[in-house]
């Protein structure tokens, strides 16, 4: 956020010599004028005394030969001034720093090729483009929303918040977790409905407390998936249980002006392909891919015409 704010004050101070230059620079001009009319006086009170080594088509030659290096100058310095200021917001535009924060998803669990998830897709993607966008990762393994919640104090994650443009958040998947570990023999609706108030109401202290860090960030919260499709889909209750949560997630983010819903559930829903780990758990690498498919499109839609928009992750 201090870079941000650093960039605006150099554009300002960039545009304010520009304005200078554009207010003084005509002067020249009237130096031309001033110097014609003071020529052309010479001119006359020595027409009885002509020179013969200065005529007034010499004059006239040299008057013209200043005004085109006047407005040569003009030129080259408004031009100078343009480059310069269109330099420093497209330095502006490109410099951007992202938080990602939460649980295993973010850490990148399950990616076989150790690259940090959709985290690292997105990181190589940003460096194959050329974009100047950092990606830092504080996702944690087993990280609940009451713990990220916490974790919001550490003086490094805090300090990045402040730094940041946007933050990416994967939370709630573990507070299901604890839920179903106390209640897998008996599966009930019950539990999980009391338990997902509460996470509501840690979910918006997440989103407030990010807020009262930096009030200009953009905050995504990215929906979990059901894992337990492929072995448990007999056991509808577990797919309820998720869409409630996404659901709840999702209404809460459309409360602030600055928080998206990134919704993976269909990415992960009835595919053919094989998405998951051997942990049948977290995302395989393909997964992941899909993943920082999806979040950049969200990403690239509320950019305006950033230069994000060139970047395309490899499936």
């Amino acid at each position: 956020m201090q870079r941000l704010k650093t960039a605006i004050f150099i554009i300002i101070g960039i545009i304010f010599v520009g304005v200078l230059l554009y207010v003084l620079l005509p002067d020249r001009k009237l130096e031309s004028v001033e110097t014609t009319a003071f020529v052309k006086h010479e001119q006359e009170e020595k027409q009885e005394e002509p020179d013969a080594n200065r005529t007034a088509v010499e004059v006239q030659k040299q008057i013209k030969v200043e005004e085109e290096n006047d407005n040569s100058i003009t030129h080259e310095v408004k031009a100078k001034v343009r480059e310069v200021v269109e330099g420093a917001l497209d330095l502006l535009i490109k410099d951007q720093r992202i938080v990602a924060i939460g649980d295993s998803l973010t850490e990148g669990v399950g990616d076989e090729s150790e690259n940090g998830g959709y985290v690292g897709i997105l990181n190589n993607t940003f460096e194959d483009n050329n974009l100047n966008i950092t990606v830092d990762n504080f996702g944690k393994k087993g990280n609940r929303s009451d713990q990220l919640l916490k974790r919001l104090e550490r003086e490094d994650i805090s300090a990045a918040i402040k730094e940041a443009d946007i933050v990416l958040i994967t939370i709630g998947a573990n507070d299901i977790m604890k839920v179903l570990k106390s209640n897998f023999l008996n599966v009930t609706m019950e539990p999980f409905q009391e338990e997902r108030v509460e996470y509501r109401k840690r979910l918006t202290a997440i989103f407030d407390k990010i807020n009262n860090l930096n009030p200009d960030i953009q905050i995504y919260l990215i929906g979990f998936y059901n894992p337990f499709e492929r072995h448990f889909g007999e056991i509808k209750e577990l797919g309820m249980i998720i869409d409630n949560w996404n659901n709840d997630g999702k209404a809460l983010t459309e409360e602030y002006e600055n928080v998206s819903y990134i919704p993976t559930s269909d990415l992960f829903s009835q595919s053919t392909i094989d998405l998951l780990a051997e942990d049948e758990f977290h995302p395989n690498t393909t997964g992941y891919k899909r993943m920082a498919e999806r979040i950049l499109q969200y990403l690239k839609e509320s950019d305006g015409d950033s230069d994000i928009n060139k970047a395309e992750v490899a499936l």
